[in-house]
């Protein structure tokens, strides 16, 4: 490409973030000027302002500050700018009020019920960002269920404008000027929230944000979230581009001024809102290093790594940038097109500790003020001091900007005295346990630099999970890829973590402290048309997505032709939102690569793309089902004249610099006195002035012609890995069995179709301590699973099992414990070597509320024992095998069949895919460190969880003595009774369950596995911060539990609602005893219904107990579950109309009220058959330290003749269609 013409004016590219504004400008004749500022200094108004000030001004002409900047000589100006982000973050927003359909007036604050920290009692949750509500007069209705051939709405409630005035006017007069909107089904029927708009704008709102406005997509909660946060930050961008405007004499009249947004495209300053400025900075940056480091010639994917001082961002260009359409920021869900940024708490200034025998970093950042330990502030140690310790920062290269009077060196001395004081806890740590719980651990304290670099090691490990979840997650092989670094803090790491993934190559773009500037002089201008489908992928209705599609392409064109850009400059390129009919997750999909084929779309074969990215996410497709498109979207480009590099002999500096195997002699080299061709072999130093660049040894860096720096990654020093325990090493290792766990689910949470599909992954080696669980993700159900119960296929199995054979198993009766509910667990076994012996079990269970047997209500269990081999799963003698197993219990009185056996056969497929992934990443870990090494570091994870757990008992000792009581019931009357016996010196603990009520003749019954998932979820909850969750948690405990009462039953009790009710119980009465907190609604509040087309379960949220010092959440799933509901736009689509509010009042009084429980009404709108299994309808969650008891439940069916009847905790009745109603009050 010949490079462009030099510009006639002045280009500016600023990206304004939190700490500093980068500039990147190109002047008249081309030459390129770069420069970074402080974005908050009180020598001068705005920071993008005197970027461009100081750059004019070296034409001669002296510019004074106080005056505004002649801009007739600027062409263009484009920023990124974080005014949005900092504004959520620090909740400094507008007033914004919100505007909702009558009856949903809590829907945002309920959300989806999940509350974001598993283990966090406090249920800490961002405030809403509307401070006021009014509910507006007016439903829309889907005119039928389970419409698949597009949506039909029905007017029920005509909009009433008249008392919607009076509303808006006394919103008006509180001093209210931004309105956020959110009508049910305004994705398809705008017209009720643009008469909304149209009125309030007319009454005097200065900023109305429409939820079909700001995200054209089903599913109310994220589209009305997306609002509130577009009314919440957009009059303060626009004030912010306002304000920047008036720097300017003319006010930039002439000048094309484009901001860069969430999605990576630019778009004109008039239309740049606030729900599309939430990424801006970062995209910008993903923008940079895909134009300048991915080459489309060879295809060599790249992912970028963007380290910071309290993150590090990572994300992946393969040749089109890659989106989400839901994402969370500051707490708040945002329902619009981002690109996908995966975020890890842990950047230069993150935190360093030591807890319990595990080296830490993060998530707590030291900030900027005192900032690191070197800052001579005061600060903590961070990952900044060890980088300055081990000599891979030199001070001689930093501005004098530290101290008190900001005027000093970086000082390492204070780091070195940290790290000092940091190594001989360490030490004192290892002389205390080395003939305890963890053994084979040398007494001598480690060395500062031996400490500093095992933490460096760690906080890399920690960076290595996002870019392994972009990756290998997703069926990408993380060592085919580059690895372009950016960012202040990556050049130190990013050796370390290429050599980690086993990549080759880093490429360090010249300008890598500024990449987000240059990312937005490369950028296009983007348009965006989306609209709803709900149409059936194929030939019927090709005709249709074609016109529809070529409307939105029509409106994207006409856009972008109104910015000035001829034809020739705009492509677009189509996107179909499809699913497979029963799913939740849609995938967003292009047709590129797939061109268009006689038999399918014009636009290309959409299908054939769909069914190649699903297979890739997901291990495998389901031919035959139909595939559904829920949304079109037209992404249009207007490709704006590249920005040419500036092409560009070293110094002869060396320091001393600490890598594995002590100090080396390190060059310094100055990154302007480098010319093309130098090499570097490491180790070396390369300075720039925003970032140092750590070449490590083993590796060669070499300066191609345009001044970047391209480092070829060598293997690295060989490394033996023993089976001693190492400190470092076992927190590496608890990183890499996560990363195993959160890699391998995936794959299954994205495609499950039964609701309550709680997919995770299980490791547990098959020798080392004796099969117990080493690692899992947080579960949404009962966290500890089955825990100590038989989750792992036969021992009958034996050694000759096939290398990779599968076992979805639920065992038989006498074969084992029961499972705590319908559940399927399905296992692998990972063997190495050639002998074929399985030598580690992985496991996906999931819950599934369509499991063959009884009903929710009545269902005492069947047994459906399946075992079959992937690789045969589609033969017909297997497949029949399978179906036949899960129809059999249709022969038993009382019970039935599956009633979706299509969908169980494709859930199995899912999480036995999920199995899939986890072997393969089991064997990647064992390939590189050994068999020996990780088995007995899955002991070591254990011991340490176990160490973690004993610190915490003997703090609870100190506290509160060595005895502990309490005492509730069920609603039967059925008493559970514990006592704690706590061993001040030993940390251990024996949790007594005497006295604790017999056996029960209902399915309340809770096998043993589910009294020490409680255990495990409350001690870890004690903990108060990240330990590896496994079986060592119980290592420190004895649990006595008297045989045949409800928490050990005989094996052949009912026991499907011990895991959903008396786990909840069970978790009160233990934190009860602990004096932690008040009861919370001690109930997942089950509801099902169905009828011979299908059922539908959910649970339902209510109030979280209070604290000592805080107030309990309202409306929040609580302890053990973590389940979210579904939407009310999709269940009102394919089941019933529904609502549900906060339950006012009902949490109970006291100096810290209980959270308030949650009332939801559903309307049927066709005959079912209804279920409730539910609790404290009869008890009251208890109070604490005087507090007052919560409200009960209560479970009421409104019939079509007028009738109220209460069904009671646990009910099954028919409900007719039309006018049938359950009403749920929740507990709290």
């Amino acid at each position: 490409m010949a490079a462009p013409l030099a510009p006639s004016g002045f280009q500016f590219a600023i990206d304004r973030g939190g700490t500093f504004t980068d500039v990147f400008a190109r002047c008249p004749g081309g030459r390129v000027r770069v420069l970074k500022l402080l974005s908050e200094d009180p020598a001068y108004r705005d920071a993008p302002t005197e970027g461009i000030r100081r750059i004019l001004q070296e034409l001669g002409v002296p510019l004074p500050r106080d005056q505004p900047l002649d801009g007739s000589q600027i062409q263009w100006i484009r920023m990124g700018t974080t005014v949005a982000t900092n504004a959520l973050l620090q909740r400094r927003g507008e007033r914004t009020a919100l505007a909702v359909t009558r009856g949903f007036r809590h829907l945002l604050h309920i959300g989806t019920q999940a509350r974001p920290h598993l283990f966090d009692l406090e249920v800490a949750m961002p405030d809403m960002l509307y401070e006021e509500v009014i509910e507006v007069d007016e439903r829309i209705v889907p005119e039928q269920p389970d419409c698949c051939s597009g949506v039909t709405l029905l007017v029920q409630k005509p909009l009433d404008l008249e008392r919607l005035r009076g509303d808006l006017e006394g919103l008006l007069n509180r001093g209210f000027r931004s309105l956020a909107v959110l009508l049910l089904h305004s994705y398809a029927w705008p017209e009720h929230e643009e008469q909304v708009a149209a009125l309030a704008l007319d009454l005097g709102f200065s900023q109305v944000s429409l939820s079909s406005g700001v995200a054209r997509m089903a599913r109310a909660v994220p589209r009305g979230l997306t609002a509130c946060v577009d009314a919440y930050l957009s009059p303060g961008v626009r004030s912010y581009l306002h304000s920047f405007c008036q720097g300017f004499r003319d006010g930039l009249q002439g000048v094309r001024v484009l901001f860069m947004r969430s999605d990576g495209g630019l778009t004109p300053m008039a239309r740049f809102r606030g729900s599309q400025a939430i990424l801006s900075g970062p995209a910008a940056g993903v923008v940079g290093y895909a134009r300048t480091t991915f080459d489309p010639r060879d295809g060599t994917p790249v992912i970028g790594f963007d380290m910071g001082g309290t993150s590090t961002d990572v994300s992946r260009f393969a040749g089109a940038l890659e989106h989400v359409f839901e994402a969370s920021t500051a707490g708040v869900s945002i329902q619009a097109p981002q690109l996908d940024i995966n975020t890890v708490a842990a950047g230069g200034g993150s935190r360093l500790f030591f807890r319990s025998g595990l080296y830490v970093v993060g998530p707590e950042s030291a900030g900027a003020h005192p900032g690191p330990a070197c800052y001579r502030k005061g600060g903590p140690l961070t990952v900044t001091d060890a980088n300055l310790v081990l000599g891979r920062l030199l001070p001689e290269y930093f501005p004098r900007i530290f101290g008190p009077g900001e005027d000093q060196p970086l000082c390492r001395d204070s780091a070195v005295a940290a790290f000092r004081h940091l190594a001989a806890t360490i030490g004192d740590f290892r002389s205390a346990t080395g003939d305890s719980a963890v053994p084979d651990v040398s007494p001598e304290p480690p060395s500062v630099e031996e400490v500093a670099l095992g933490f460096i090691r760690v906080a890399n490990e920690a960076m290595c999970r996002p870019i392994r979840a972009l990756t290998q997650a997703r069926g990408h092989d993380a060592s085919r890829h580059i690895l372009a670094c950016f960012g202040g803090a990556g050049g130190q790491h990013a050796c370390a973590i290429a050599r980690t993934l086993r990549m080759a190559r880093v490429c360090v773009h010249r300008h890598s402290g500024l990449l987000s500037a240059l990312g937005l002089a490369l950028a296009d201008v983007v348009h965006e048309e989306q609209e709803p489908c709900a149409l059936p992928y194929g030939p019927g209705a090709f005709p249709r997505l074609e016109q529809r599609l070529r409307e939105l392409e029509r409106r994207c064109r006409d856009a972008l032709r109104g910015q000035g850009f001829a034809d020739e400059q705009i492509v677009t390129e189509p996107f179909l939102h499809m699913r497979y009919d029963g799913t939740d997750g849609a995938l967003m999909v292009s047709a590129r690569g797939h061109p268009a084929r006689p038999d399918t779309c014009q636009a290309g074969d959409f299908l054939g793309a769909f069914t190649e990215r699903y297979r890739q996410e997901f291990g495998f497709a389901l031919p035959g089902r139909a595939v559904l498109v829920d949304d079109l979207r037209v992404r249009g480009t207007g490709s704006t004249e590249p920005v040419a590099p500036e092409p560009l002999g070293p110094r002869g500096d060396v320091t001393q610099c600490y890598f594995e195997g002590g100090y080396q002699d390190t060059p310094v080299y100055l990154l302007e006195d480098l010319g093309s061709d130098h090499v570097l072999p490491g180790p070396a130093i390369i300075i720039d002035t925003n970032s140092t660049i750590v070449v490590e040894p083993g590796c060669v860096a070499t300066m191609t012609p345009l001044g970047d720096i391209n480092i070829a990654v060598g293997e690295g020093p060989a490394q033996t890995l023993g089976t001693e325990l190492d400190p470092v090493q076992l927190s590496i290792f608890s990183h890499r069995f996560m990363s195993i766990a959160d890699g391998a689910h995936p794959a299954a949470h994205g495609h499950l179709h039964q609701h309550q599909g709680a997919p995770r992954l299980l490791v547990r080696p098959v020798r080392a301590r004796r099969g117990a669980r080493v690692q899992r993700p947080p579960h949404p159900r009962a966290p500890g699973g089955h825990a100590g119960g038989r989750a792992v296929p036969d021992p009958g199995a034996g050694p000759g099992a096939a290398r990779g054979r599968r076992h979805p198993e639920q065992p038989p009766p006498g074969g084992g414990e029961p499972p705590a509910r319908p559940d399927r667990h399905h296992t692998c076994e990972c063997t190495w070597g050639d002998m074929g012996t399985p030598e580690i079990h992985l496991g996906t269970p999931g819950h599934t509320w369509d499991t063959p047997g009884g009903s929710e209500i009545h269902l005492r269990y069947t047994w459906v024992h399946l075992r079959y081999t992937w690789a045969h799963l589609g033969t017909p003698g297997i497949h029949l095998a399978v179906t036949e197993a899960l129809l059999a219990p249709g022969a038993v009185p009382g019970c039935s069949g599956t009633r979706n056996l299509r969908d169980n056969l494709a859930d199995l497929r899912a999480q036995v895919a999920a199995n899939q992934k986890g072997i393969g990443l089991v064997r990647e870990l064992i390939g590189h460190c050994g068999l020996e090494a990780v088995q007995a570091y899955m002991g070591y994870v254990q011991d340490n969880a176990e160490v973690a757990v004993r610190d915490t008992l003997r703090a609870v000792a100190a506290r509160w003595g060595s005895l502990l009581q309490a005492e509730d019931s069920m609603d039967d009357g059925t008493p559970i009774r514990l006592r704690v016996e706590l061993d001040p010196k030993e940390g251990s603990a024996v949790f007594d369950f005497g006295g604790t009520g017999p056996e029960v003749l209902g399915n309340c019954n809770a096998p043993r596995a589910i009294t020490l998932s409680a255990l495990i979820y409350c001690l870890r909850c004690l903990v108060g911060h990240d330990i590896p969750l496994n079986q060592g948690c119980l290592a420190p405990v004895q649990v006595l539990i008297p045989p045949g009462s409800i928490l050990d039953p005989s094996p052949e009790a009912a026991v499907v609602g011990g895991n959903v009710l008396t786990s909840q119980r069970l978790v009160d009465v233990v934190l009860r005893a602990f004096g932690v907190c008040a009861a919370s609604q001690g109930c997942m509040n089950n509801v099902t219904f169905g009828s011979d087309r299908g059922g539908y379960y959910e649970t339902v949220a209510g109030g979280a107990g209070a604290g000592p010092h805080w107030e309990g959440r309202s409306g929040v799933h609580t302890h053990m579950t973590n389940t979210r509901i579904t939407d009310p736009e999709i269940l009102e689509l394919r089941w019933v109309w529904g609502q549900d509010w906060l339950r006012a009042g009902s949490g109970g009084a006291g100096q810290c009220r209980g959270g308030d429980g949650v009332i939801r009404e559903l309307q049927f709108r066709r005959g079912a058959e209804l279920a409730v299994l539910s609790e404290r309808r009869a008890t009251r969650p208890y109070g604490m330290a005087g507090g007052l008891p919560g409200a009960p439940g209560l479970n009421l069916l409104l019939r079509r003749d007028g009738r109220v009847i209460n069904v009671g905790g646990k009910g099954q009745v028919s409900v007719e269609p039309g006018v049938s109603k359950k009403l749920q009050k929740t507990p709290k």
